[in-house]
C-alpha cells in the first residue's frame, strides 16, 4: 500500500513539473536581444536579401544580353541561316 502512495506522489509530482515546464518556455534569442538591436538584425537581413536580389537581376540581364548578341551573330552568319532555314520554297512562291 505505501509503494501505491510513493507512486501516486511521484505521479502527481511529475505532472506538476511538467505543467510548470509548458509555462517556463526556453529562453530564445529574440527574447534575449533589445528590440533596437533586433531591429537592426532585420534591417541587416532585409538589405542582404535586396542586394542577392540585384546581383540575381544583374545576373540574368547580362545572360539575356549574351543571348541577343549570339543570336545577332547568327543571323549574320550566312552558313548558319543557310544551314536553318526552312527549304519549302513553295510557301514564298507568290
Amino acid at each position: 500500500m505505501a509503494k501505491k502512495m510513493k507512486n501516486r506522489a511521484a505521479g502527481q509530482n511529475q505532472q506538476h513539473q511538467s505543467a510548470a515546464a509548458k509555462e517556463e518556455k526556453p529562453a530564445t534569442l529574440k527574447d534575449l536581444l533589445r528590440p533596437e538591436m533586433l531591429d537592426k538584425l532585420k534591417a541587416a537581413g532585409q538589405e542582404l536579401k535586396s542586394a542577392e536580389e540585384a546581383r540575381k537581376e544583374e545576373v540574368r540581364k547580362q545572360e539575356e544580353a549574351a543571348r541577343a548578341a549570339e543570336k545577332k551573330r547568327q543571323e549574320n552568319d550566312f552558313e548558319y541561316l543557310l544551314n536553318n532555314s526552312k527549304m519549302d520554297w513553295r510557301s514564298n512562291k507568290s
